[in-house]
């Protein structure tokens, strides 16, 4: 990876296509990883008991994940829109930076989570729960001096242009 052209905060835009086409990305892996998880404890059963256990699998595995590239300064979506993650001296992060960072993008899910655990939300409700929450949330670094994502600024990271 080049050195990032510049400090400044890549549009919201170009940060919410990358978000997006992690999404898809992310998908992939935690199909695979659930697969593999249901292979290797003979998992037959979405609603088995262990199902507790395959979230958790998941969560370790996109820890994994991000922590690893984002120490290694871009993901594959962030590399396709040109966007690096740095710390707050421009240079990539250490993992442990990054897998705080990874802790503090849960805000991402917080209130949709939230709404799903509070049980009184239909799948339609639901989605509608988590697109004004992700809205907003993106909305939010509007408000940033930098307009960099909040958890960025608690992790003491930034997104910037790659170049």
């Amino acid at each position: 990876m080049t050195a990032p052209v510049s400090l400044a905060a890549p549009s919201l835009r170009r940060r919410m296509a990358s978000w997006l086409y992690e999404a898809f990305l992310l998908f992939a892996i935690g199909l695979i990883a659930a697969l593999v998880f249901s292979v290797a404890v003979d998992m037959r059963n979405a609603m088995d008991a262990r199902r507790w256990l395959l979230q958790g699998f998941l969560v370790l595995v996109f820890a994994v994940y991000f922590s690893y590239l984002w120490s290694k300064g871009q993901t594959l979506p962030m590399k396709t829109w040109r966007i690096a993650i740095v710390d707050r001296h421009g240079r990539r992060p250490t993992q442990g930076r990054a897998l705080l960072r990874y802790v503090y993008c849960s805000m991402w899910f917080a209130a949709p989570l939230a709404a799903y655990a509070a049980g009184r939300f239909n799948l339609r409700e639901l989605a509608v729960v988590a697109a004004g929450w992700v809205a907003f949330w993106a909305l939010l670094s509007r408000f940033h001096p930098q307009r960099q994502f909040w958890h960025d600024a608690w992790a003491g990271t930034r997104l910037v242009d790659a170049g």
